[in-house]
């Protein structure tokens, strides 16, 4: 079956005027043109289902689009109200036809058919640490493996939640993230001054090796961090030793490899360069992957599950995209055609 590349676009609040598509666009890995097959709403995450390359995901602001023929055309999924932000997916290792949604606000919906009708689970109880020009959101989810009702969140502004029941109850585990943000060297604070901690609440992505499951790697402003008691506490990896930038926006597990790591790091949320690393040792070390030069922060990372030589990124600005089909040794530039707003999300199936 054909591979195919999907990308999330939508528009940023720092530029509400300016002009571009939205939406989600598509192509083969193995052709040129792209298709816009999601056109008429912001999408901030694309995610292709873990065992049906078939069906792909777009979270929206204002829900959830299903496809099932591979992206070629959506549908809008059942919510339990019109109008909910979507930021991040992710189906059940034990069960592929029950899957999580995150939402903006801080929301979590579930799924048992696989995707197409969705009740809200948890509204979780949150301390308001911070606040912003936008609502707190669920940006990344992953179960511990073999635990398949343990689940960590990663929430934009909002820190990291845990759930041990399958997301009925959710657990805030940012207070040792507020904790390091006393180091002077980890208080930021751009959008509020209500607390330094800012940066450090500014959390992006989140994951685990299956080679070390009891380790969980969150990445967030103020760089990559580890926990390894199911977030009681955090530990700053120092990620600065292997790169120049650290402003960590993804990170994902190789789905081939369970000790092999990658990570996005650029400046800041706003910038024009970045680059992407990778461990092979579960996050010890961390050495430069990519050989491209981004115009904008790096957004996404998307990795092949039938091929682990196939490695993709997209930058914030311009439709800007680069993939490698043999392990990093080249890359190739594949940015989307025409005017289009920012790339959120990079999916590959």
């Amino acid at each position: 079956m054909d591979t195919h590349l999907f990308v999330g676009l939508a528009g940023y609040v720092g530029r509400p005027e300016e002009e571009g598509a939205v939406g989600v666009f598509r192509k083969s890995i193995t052709e040129s043109t792209w298709q816009h097959v999601l056109d008429f709403r912001d999408a901030h995450v694309v995610y292709v289902h873990p065992n049906s390359a078939n069906y792909i995901f777009a979270g929206t602001d204002d829900g959830i689009w299903r496809s099932t023929d591979k992206g070629l055309t959506f549908e809008k999924a059942n919510l339990p109200r019109d109008g909910i932000g979507i930021w991040s997916f992710l189906t059940s290792e034990d069960d592929p036809d029950v899957m999580f949604a995150g939402g903006s606000p801080i929301e979590i919906f579930k799924s048992i058919d696989r995707g197409k009708n969705w009740t809200s689970l948890a509204v979780p109880i949150l301390e308001e640490r911070c606040s912003g020009p936008f609502s707190p959101r669920v940006m990344r989810m992953v179960q511990k493996p073999g635990k398949p009702d343990e689940i960590f969140a990663a929430m934009e502004i909002a820190g990291a939640l845990k759930t041990v029941n399958g997301g009925e109850t959710w657990k805030d585990v940012s207070d040792d993230l507020v904790q390091l943000s006393s180091l002077p060297h980890l208080q930021s604070s751009i959008v509020q001054k209500e607390t330094l901690a800012e940066g450090m609440l500014d959390a992006h992505a989140i994951t685990i090796c299956p080679s070390q499951p009891d380790e969980i790697f969150l990445a967030l402003r103020m760089g990559v961090f580890k926990s390894s008691n199911g977030g009681s506490t955090w530990e700053d990896i120092k990620i600065g030793r292997f790169s120049p930038t650290t402003y960590g926006r993804d990170i994902k597990v190789s789905p081939s490899d369970p000790s092999t790591m990658y990570v996005a790091l650029s400046v800041a949320a706003a910038s024009h360069e970045g680059g992407i690393y990778r461990s092979t040792d579960c996050g010890k070390s961390w050495s430069r992957f990519d050989k491209v030069k981004v115009n904008g922060t790096i957004m996404s990372i998307a990795l092949n599950a039938s091929n682990s030589d196939q490695v993709f990124i997209g930058a914030r600005y311009n439709g800007e995209i680069f993939g490698t089909l043999n392990g990093g040794e080249t890359w190739q530039e594949m940015s989307l055609p025409g005017k289009v707003k920012d790339i959120y999300s990079l999916a590959c199936g």
